[in-house]
């Protein structure tokens, strides 16, 4: 690491705080339902999710890294213009990150760091050095840019009608839910818990790692995009440090401003999310863990009493989804911007 430059040292420690704001985000979506419904104490809840986000990375592949770090092309480019794409993508997530976070809304790591990349690779490259994935969707597979917009558009749907079937499901199963089989849905917390926080650590950790293996294409210590191993162990850590300490503004807006969580809708709302964000990462499409968690819950509370849901509350998260990507696109233009012109100043 000894010919490591400013840059790229930069780089390195913003994604460990790109991952950290990624994981407390995250880690107050995941836990919401279990500390809203009293089946868990937060602590505990709180450690179940890191330790599953943090061994997760190291047990599955690095699909979703290599689609994240690859539809915006910055091999052969310029050293200048390839560092200039990933710095400002990087700076575009963690600025939306930390105003959502403030504001206590739940929104998408995921989504801030696609909209800084395509932001940034169209100020600085030119639409020509993105790949947009038409012609592989035209032969029936998703890649580039398609399979990014797939994961991240489309996972909240899915979310939603798992979340609503399964929902579903359960109240048909259970119609005379009573104390004798309380203990079964508060014993199995622990497991979907479990489970959301793998599928968590599988999918979202693999983001810091692509903007690392970019940044080391752009500087030239790498010819081709490729994940270091240490890279790997840097943004497990880091998203898993992220995701103790966890952001209770909002587990509040999460856990108790749609509706009134009983442990049966905190069961179904986790099993959703995780299988959403498992079937995601087996295809190598990247999620928001945030979105998939939330619009799960919608759909657990539209299952059983639709006129109990908050849907104003509801209104006001999707639409900081909505700015989510036009606003992270704009800040990559312009942190791609500021970077070329004090890059380039005497």
């Amino acid at each position: 690491m000894s010919d490591w430059d400013l840059p790229l040292l930069l780089v390195v420690a913003t994604v460990a705080l790109y991952d950290f704001t990624n994981g407390f985000h995250d880690a107050a979506d995941m836990v919401a339902t279990a500390i809203a419904s009293h089946a868990m104490r937060p602590v505990v809840a709180i450690l179940l999710v890191g330790i599953f986000t943090f061994i997760a990375p190291f047990t599955v592949g690095l699909a979703v890294a290599d689609t994240v770090g690859t539809f915006v092309e910055i091999e052969g480019a310029p050293r200048l213009l390839g560092e200039a794409v990933v710095v400002a993508a990087l700076l575009a997530a963690v600025s939306y990150n930390l105003a959502t976070w403030v504001l206590g809304l739940p929104s998408s790591s995921s989504n801030s760091l696609a909209g800084g990349l395509v932001g940034a690779g169209l100020y600085v490259v030119g639409p020509a050095h993105i790949n947009l994935g038409w012609q592989a969707l035209h032969e029936g597979s998703l890649q580039g840019l398609a399979k990014v917009v797939a994961g991240l558009v489309f996972s909240p749907f899915l979310g939603f009608l798992v979340g609503f079937l399964l929902m579903k499901l359960i109240l048909h199963g259970f119609r005379r839910f009573n104390r004798r089989v309380a203990p079964l849905f508060t014993g199995s917390q622990y497991a979907s818990v479990a489970f959301l926080g793998f599928s968590h650590g599988a999918n979202d950790a693999q983001k810091g790692m692509a903007i690392i293996g970019m940044m080391l294409l752009a500087s030239g210590h790498t010819t081709r995009f490729s994940i270091p191993d240490w890279a790997v162990v840097l943004c497990a850590s880091a998203i898993t440090l992220g995701t103790l300490f966890g952001g209770w503004s909002i587990i509040r807006t999460l856990g108790f401003g749609l509706f009134r969580i009983r442990t049966t809708h905190a069961v179904a709302n986790q099993l959703s999310a995780a299988l959403v964000n498992t079937l995601a990462t087996h295809i190598g499409a990247p999620t928001s863990t945030t979105q998939v968690v939330t619009a799960a819950l919608l759909g657990n509370g539209a299952a059983e009493r639709p006129r109990h849901v908050r849907w104003r509350t509801a209104a006001r998260i999707v639409a900081a989804w909505w700015a989510n990507i036009p606003v992270s696109l704009l800040l990559g233009m312009g942190y791609s911007y500021l970077y070329l012109l004090l890059r380039s100043a005497p």
